[in-house]
């Protein structure tokens, strides 16, 4: 798959099999509408386009509102759309100007005289332009004049998957993961890179990498302590240095381990931060300044408060044979 980060980057296509969207979380519903942007493509000997933007219109349109946190960055959606089959990724910056266009410039001179669109897939309820004036039958207008057929995902073909970018986030934040993996179809995940943290950890038998995610938008789960999967790379390495931050590889191959996720302000000793952090299962290196990835895949508990570190270490313990439990079947 092709990515572009700006229209400008992109050069008109013979056939472009088109859909829009900002697809947050590419769940179980966005998956069919791409799936059949993709086999169109191939019916048609087209290229599919998937015209998204970033940041979210929300975050633009309603900046004081610092509520709205997404499902996926930018980086994780491409790399779903990539294992969807999708050929050409257009990330457009969104602006108030942009949200300003009419909808009959928006046509012509991005899905037109840019894209190159030929067929069109959009859902029934899409909105675009100023004041979101335009709509389906916008589209159709001027696909009479400009050549491109419009094809219409059905109120009722997207309110049988019962699934929406609402309603995952509502689970995330409920620590429901499982529900969301349901929804989303494949783990809901957090990528970051591994800072230096207090060690405490360490000190009581279950230590952990610290997690940081650049992303302030990133969706983050509910409080409490979760089975996972971490995902690095097998050939990262570390080398001496006085600031002890590395940077990992981004090549292949990558090795995964199971462990435990913990998210909250820890305050059993009093924290004032909150902290995402994973004990990895039988794994001792170094790995600050690698990035890493975490699959959550079950809700164990709520973050509480224990009377002190030793019975902290005491109920990590059990947490952890339950995450053994988990992952045994």
């Amino acid at each position: 798959m092709k990515i572009y980060n700006n229209l400008s980057e992109f050069k008109k296509l013979a056939n472009a099999i088109v859909t829009i969207g900002t697809f947050d979380g590419v769940h179980f519903g966005h998956q069919k509408i791409i799936k059949q942007l993709v086999q169109k493509a191939k019916a048609d000997n087209g290229e599919s386009v998937i015209l998204t933007f970033f940041p979210h219109p929300r975050m633009i349109i309603d900046p004081e509102n610092q509520d709205l946190k997404m499902i996926n960055t930018i980086n994780e959606k491409a790399e779903i759309l990539n294992r969807l089959g999708v050929d050409h990724l257009i990330i457009t910056p969104f602006t108030r100007d942009f949200s300003n266009q009419l909808p009959e410039d928006y046509i012509k001179n991005i899905l037109v005289d840019n894209i190159g669109t030929k067929h069109i897939i959009i859902g029934y309820d899409h909105r675009f332009g100023k004041d979101r004036s335009g709509n389906l039958n916008v589209l159709k207008t001027a696909g009479t004049h400009f050549g491109f057929t419009v094809e219409e995902i059905m109120e009722q073909d997207i309110h049988d998957v019962a699934v929406s970018s609402t309603k995952i986030r509502q689970a995330l934040l409920a620590g429901d993961v499982e529900l969301a993996n349901d929804y989303l179809g494949y783990p809901f995940s957090i990528f970051g890179r591994v800072i230096k943290g207090d060690k405490i950890g360490r000190t009581i038998g279950f230590p952990t990498a610290n997690i940081f995610v650049e992303e302030i938008y990133k969706l983050i789960p509910g409080d409490g302590i979760y089975a996972v999967t971490v995902e690095m790379s097998s050939e990262f390495e570390v080398e001496p240095s006085e600031a002890g931050i590395h940077q990992a590889p981004s090549s292949e191959p990558k090795t995964t381990y199971q462990g435990m996720a913990y998210i909250g302000q820890r305050p059993t000793i009093n924290g004032m931060t909150r902290n995402i952090e994973v004990n990895i299962f039988d794994f001792n290196r170094e790995i600050y300044g690698q990035d890493i990835k975490m699959n959550f895949l079950k809700f164990l508990r709520h973050d509480v408060k224990f009377t002190g570190l030793e019975a902290l270490t005491v109920q990590l313990q059990k947490d952890k044979e339950a995450t053994l439990a988990y992952f045994s079947g």
